[in-house]
């Protein structure tokens, strides 16, 4: 009978040997499923959908530390990838690469025996996934029928168990799709919902492809009024799913949030505990803010100073989003001022310049010339003293774009109006940077 080297410490076993010692789990019958013609399956297709499961050590090539898929055996007995060991000889080596042995034979046996073990492990794996798959399918067109039939404790179970399923399935989301359930669950949002069925509806909508006509509808205020009431009392999950649904929905579309919503998605911001919310929050304020006409109602509940206090503890991604916003902001008359009254502002934007992206540099800059601009005397000064200067010459100093540069010197001539030569360099402590 053909062998393979199936340890690492040389022990060859056989293929009987290998199923008896748990190698392939027990009998080549998967689920009900002969695998007995294992060979008509494509093994390469079956390794990309199996990328995520534990493959036994003996199936891996030494040299790629890849499941192989044409295994051979060398003179020592060591097992490898033909593709990969033949490459290993075009290099010049005529050694074994695990035991670094001379071979005294370069010859490449095919391993029929791993391979036919190779084919019905994955095979085994592949039938189960395969079934698994079409059983949750089936499972998720029972539960689209029960919600046409049921209301509500029993309603709010079926989506609990449909929200599993889809949210850990990606076949199970494209069921769904084709079979109209966006809109049956889109119906199931209304004026006269309970918060229990929002929040189930919602966890399933936010991991469904939408296409136009399902965010049309999903776009009617009554569903968008839920979702904002859902948003302001759900638990934090619930919180992230809505904001990350509004997204979707509000993106190039047309929008006029209410105050509420506004509330809620800086409620969320706030929140450090859960940096997923923060991030969605950020992203769903990018949105409404770029319609510049919203950004009053951002100014109006106090969202300037509750972002500009934020602005440490956001991370790279965070804080660009952030600033992204408060640029927006500080174009408007009412929000440069609400920029300019908050202490922590031009502190905060001093301290990031040149510490992260351009980006961010670029935003924080931008921020900067629009307070100083409104007031020169007051909020000029409080920069000079902060140091602004000495970032601004670092900025023109450094390798960034000639965009960023401009601007710097622009601020910085801003900020020397109100002073001597000497006595600006003198505040700003220049004296050692400009010689």
């Amino acid at each position: 009978m053909p062998m393979y080297n199936a340890t690492s410490d040389g022990h060859v076993l056989d293929l009987e040997t290998a199923v008896k010692d748990g190698i392939l789990g027990g009998d080549v019958v998967c689920a009900g499923v002969n695998v007995t013609n294992v060979e008509k399956m494509d093994l390469k297709k079956m390794i990309q959908h199996l990328d995520t499961i534990e493959v036994p050590s003996v199936f891996i090539c030494p040299i790629s530390l890849e499941p192989m898929q044409d295994p051979v055996t060398l003179c020592t007995g060591q097992t490898y990838e033909r593709s990969n060991i033949v490459k290993w000889f075009s290099l010049g080596h005529f050694t074994c690469p695990t035991t670094m042995q001379e071979l005294w034979d370069d010859s490449l046996t095919p391993n029929s025996t791993l391979s036919h073990l190779i084919h019905t492990w994955f095979s085994q794996k592949y039938l189960v996934l395969k079934k698994r798959s079409e059983d949750v399918q089936g499972r998720s067109l029972e539960l689209m029928e029960t919600l046409k039939k049921v209301k509500g404790k029993t309603r709010v179970q079926t989506l609990k168990e449909l929200r599993k399923i889809v949210a850990t399935n990606e076949s199970v989301k494209k069921t769904v799709v084709d079979n109209g359930g966006v809109s049956l669950i889109s119906s199931l949002l209304g004026p006269l919902t309970s918060h229990a069925v929002g929040s189930e509806a919602i966890a399933i909508l936010v991991n469904l492809e939408l296409n136009l006509d399902a965010i049309s509808t999903l776009l009617h205020p009554t569903k968008v009024s839920l979702m904002v009431d859902v948003l302001n009392e759900g638990s934090s999950d619930t919180m992230i799913n809505c904001v990350k649904l509004m997204e979707v929905l509000f993106n190039g579309s047309e929008i006029v949030p209410s105050l509420s919503l506004l509330v809620g998605v800086l409620k969320l911001v706030k929140d450090r505990r859960h940096p997923h919310g923060i991030l969605a929050g950020l992203r769903l304020l990018k949105i409404i803010s770029s319609q510049k006409t919203l950004g009053n109602s951002i100014i109006s509940i106090g969202g300037v100073p509750q972002l500009v206090e934020m602005l440490p503890h956001f991370n790279s991604e965070c804080l660009e989003l952030a600033l992204y916003v408060l640029e927006v902001l500080s174009s408007i008359p009412e929000g440069a001022l609400a920029l300019k009254n908050c202490a922590s502002t031009i502190p905060n934007l001093i301290k990031l310049l040149m510490k992260m992206s351009e980006s961010c540099t670029q935003y924080a800059l931008s921020i900067l010339w629009e307070i100083c601009k409104l007031s020169p005397e007051e909020s000029a000064a409080t920069a000079v003293n902060g140091g602004l200067a000495a970032k601004l010459l670092l900025v023109i100093q450094s390798g960034c774009n000639a965009e960023l540069k401009q601007r710097s010197s622009e601020l910085l001539k801003l900020c020397s109006l109100n002073y001597t030569s000497t006595i600006f360099i003198s505040k700003c402590k220049l004296t050692r940077t400009l010689q």
